[in-house]
């Protein structure tokens, strides 16, 4: 369903009994709401929860914001990797926005909250914009922003900023999200490759939009450093990290701990920058107990 939130469209799926505690979940960078698996899904509604997921703006069904144009990404990171500020189409606060928006449109007043990479990194703003709307959080692979921290790779950043041989093709773009798939991925839990493909083809047909990836990617550039008040999330905190993740590295996670205060960490091995099936009931685990904390 498409919902209006924080003044703009957003597409919306809800999850479980609507007794059930709610839980809305975050996805990052380019990600559509399906990149949050149905059978996660089905494993958080077994431990009570209603779970809400949704398209951020700019990605999958949600409104586009085509009209602000395309950035220039290697200008943009360049800045950005020298220290000098980057302008954005919009912030990560306004991505937060839509998140409390979605949470008022559906009449929740306050929900536990997900958010995996850059998801991770709107909920943060969340906790602290909207404190009243998040009764727990739980932050997977994402980072406090420090810039004192490692970053990914260059054969990683490139990939990001890579493209398909041609966009003009399904399989091509299937391929190319399936390489970078295999670079930032779980090491010790590699997908199958018949289910990867198939999943990647049917979010690539779903909706495929580069742009809104772009301006996205600038969002995260743009945001910077969020350590000066992480110190302010006052609510039950459960960080989890990938120990082999390629994109964030682990140093994240610890980091990010770290500036929350009474926040508790997981470290997984093996674990790199995605959501492997075999780790879904430690994942699904780890909310449930940070939401019985917040109780």
């Amino acid at each position: 369903m498409r919902l209006s939130a924080n003044g703009i469209a957003i597409e919306v799926e809800d999850h479980g009994p609507a007794g059930g505690e709610p839980l809305l979940l975050v996805m990052g960078l380019g990600m559509q709401l399906v990149a949050w698996h149905e059978g996660f899904v089905a494993q958080l509604v077994a431990r009570g929860f209603r779970v809400i997921r949704f398209d951020n703006r700019d990605i999958g069904l949600s409104q586009g914001f085509d009209h602000l144009g395309v950035p220039n990404l290697a200008l943009d990171s360049m800045r950005h990797l020298v220290g000098l500020r980057v302008k954005s189409p919009y912030t990560l606060a306004d991505m937060a926005d839509d998140a409390a928006g979605v949470l008022q449109a559906l009449g929740i007043e306050s929900a536990h909250v997900c958010g995996a990479s850059m998801g991770g990194m709107i909920a943060q703003h969340l906790a602290v914009r909207h404190p009243a709307r998040v009764r727990s959080l739980t932050l997977v692979m994402t980072s406090s922003g420090s810039r004192a921290l490692p970053g990914p790779s260059l054969k990683v950043r490139g990939a990001l900023l890579s493209r398909p041989a041609d966009p003009s093709q399904v399989a091509s773009i299937v391929d190319h999200y399936v390489a970078l798939y295999r670079l930032i991925g779980s090491p010790a839990y590699p997908p199958e490759e018949g289910s990867l493909r198939e999943r990647l083809d049917f979010s690539v047909r779903r909706s495929f939009r580069p742009q809104g990836t772009a301006r996205q990617m600038v969002a995260i550039a743009a945001d910077g450093d969020r350590s000066s008040w992480l110190g302010r999330i006052a609510q039950p905190v459960h960080v989890i990290h990938g120990e082999a993740d390629a994109l964030v590295p682990v140093a994240a996670g610890r980091d990010l701990a770290a500036r929350i205060p009474g926040a508790t960490l997981d470290l997984v091995p093996g674990m790199g920058h995605d959501l492997p099936a075999a780790l879904w009931p430690r994942l699904a685990d780890g909310i449930a107990g940070v939401a019985r904390r917040a109780r």
